[in-house]
């Protein structure tokens, strides 16, 4: 379908193709970049794209010079032309689509069964996640798994910039961003998407990603008591929410920060950080729970989990750090306790020692 970079789009192993000239092509295995032995000319390159856009419906030109897409075969493409490059620039992200359930997330080695069943208890709830990370940290294929637990009944709104999440919820409807016409008119942003999603009667709001105004109105969603899940590029949990804190504030000179700081405190419960290594593992390197309170401008909670730094290095034997007070755990995740203390294995022991052998760890 895609000429000769098909074989690295149908290699399990490859999870990102990069294109920086017609002889510089390289591909990200198990987490590791190499040099491949392709060799295209310009004209080659540009044939590639057109038939890449073509199901899209998005466009190149010189005065859209970027654009983002996703592949008729589900992958994302992200191509940038001269005169903003030297050279057409590609890159194509892969994701692990078979990652549907927590129980995968404990197979790829993001977290422990433990973990995998209070997230799963959490999602089912309704409580609000935020998923934060760095660049390929596996947010989107994180959120994926966790949207695989909400109840079968309940009707899911997605808004992404280019659709990636490819639910398989029964009562789904999946919106994606549209850029301007060479006309400059019919755009439609994620603000766009975040406010038609209100009129749809969403049991559950699933924003791809927050990295601009469209925060504001996410938050604001959250608030109405639609529960709701995104991502946020950062990487630790505190500096997720410092972001989230600021970002609303690109809406407008009226939105202020004595507004959205508590907005962001009432609206999330949960945020799931993920770190990568530079092997190319990924795990879940903390979770804190918020705990509504604001003091001195800074939104308190608590980490619930954190690895120890070995074994999250290593990503084998990982284990949960605990609050040292019970009452330190907020209410809303109180539910999960059944111990003194905060205790993952305390809270779900038999019931995770049974998961983990429905499951056989592998590189994520």
């Amino acid at each position: 379908m895609y000429g000769a970079i098909q074989p690295l789009l149908d290699d399990a192993e490859v999870e990102e193709i990069w294109l920086n000239s017609p002889t510089e092509i390289f591909c990200s295995r198990n987490g590791r970049a190499e040099l491949t032995n392709l060799l295209l000319s310009e004209k080659e390159v540009e044939s590639l794209v057109e038939r890449m856009l073509r199901s899209s419906g998005r466009h190149l030109d010189y005065a859209n010079p970027c654009v983002d897409a996703t592949l008729a075969t589900g992958e994302r493409l992200h191509v940038v032309i001269p005169p903003v490059t030297a050279n057409w620039s590609i890159n194509i992200r892969k994701h692990h689509a078979k990652a549907r359930r927590i129980t995968d997330l404990v197979k790829l080695g993001l977290i422990p069964s433990s973990v995998a069943l209070f997230l799963k208890e959490a999602v089912k709830i309704g409580l609000n996640i935020l998923v934060s990370g760095p660049t390929q940290a596996g947010k989107t294929t994180t959120v994926r798994a966790l949207c695989g637990e909400i109840p079968s009944n309940q009707r899911v709104v997605t808004c992404e910039e280019v659709l990636e999440l490819n639910l398989k919820s029964a009562d789904c409807v999946a919106m994606q961003t549209r850029n301007a016409s060479m006309e400059g008119h019919g755009e439609i942003t994620l603000r766009d998407l975040v406010k038609e999603s209100l009129r749809m009667r969403p049991d559950r709001l699933i924003i791809g990603e927050v990295r601009g105004a469209e925060s504001l109105d996410m938050l604001i969603a959250l608030n109405c008591g639609i529960p709701g899940m995104s991502t946020i590029h950062a990487n630790t949990a505190r500096a997720a929410l410092m972001k989230l804190t600021t970002l609303p504030l690109l809406a407008g000179e009226n939105v202020t920060a004595a507004f959205v700081v508590p907005t962001v405190a009432n609206a999330i419960d949960l945020v799931v950080q993920l770190r990568g290594t530079w092997q190319g593992s990924r795990a879940v390197s903390e979770i804190v729970a918020l705990d509504r309170s604001v003091e001195n401008g800074q939104i308190g909670g608590v980490s619930l989990y954190r690895p120890n730094p070995a074994d999250l290095e290593n990503l084998t034997g990982i284990a949960s750090s605990t609050p040292d007070d019970a009452s330190a755990v907020p209410r809303n995740i109180a539910w999960t306790a059944q111990s003194a203390t905060f205790d993952f294995e305390a809270a779900f022991g038999s019931r995770a020692r049974y998961l983990s052998t429905l499951v056989e760890p592998q590189d994520a």
